[in-house]
């Protein structure tokens, strides 16, 4: 029983609500008009499940910290064209590298899974339309 009472817990972790730092209301509704820079590539990591809400997820591109997700949260950098690794640490750490090009955006998808502790992520590229619509669905989250 006490072992089963535990277990509730800790799932019940897993769809609660983490803290990360908030963008203003502006910042989101800017970076949610799609529009790059035409000498930038724009990258947007977003999140936007509720499983793992508890946990606070580093992202980093290119090995410096750019900021943490939580459930329904995203967050857009620019970078120069050209080859970029990002990286996202949960329970796990996971990497994936995207070739980008001036002008164009970019859609990582932090698909959040249980972990035998807490959260495990995985990172993927999604289209344009899936990942304009994840973004839609969440809030931005401060950019380090």
């Amino acid at each position: 029983m006490r072992k089963l009472i535990l277990i509730a817990i800790a799932a019940a972790g897993l769809v609660g609500c983490a803290s990360v730092p908030m963008g203003d209301a502006q910042a989101d509704a800017t970076a949610k008009k799609f529009a790059p820079q035409s000498n930038k590539a724009g990258i947007y990591i977003y999140r936007n499940e509720s499983i793992g809400g508890t946990v606070a997820m580093d992202v980093e591109v290119d090995g410096k910290p750019i900021g943490q997700t939580a459930a329904k949260t995203y967050l857009y950098t620019q970078v120069a064209p050209g080859r970029h690794t990002i990286t996202s640490k949960a329970e796990n750490t996971d990497s994936l590298t995207i070739d980008t090009k001036p002008g164009m955006l970019y859609y990582v998808w932090q698909e959040v899974k249980m972990g035998a502790l807490y959260a495990r992520n995985k990172l993927q590229v999604v289209d344009a339309a899936t990942g304009q619509k994840g973004v839609q669905e969440s809030s931005l989250a401060v950019a380090k």
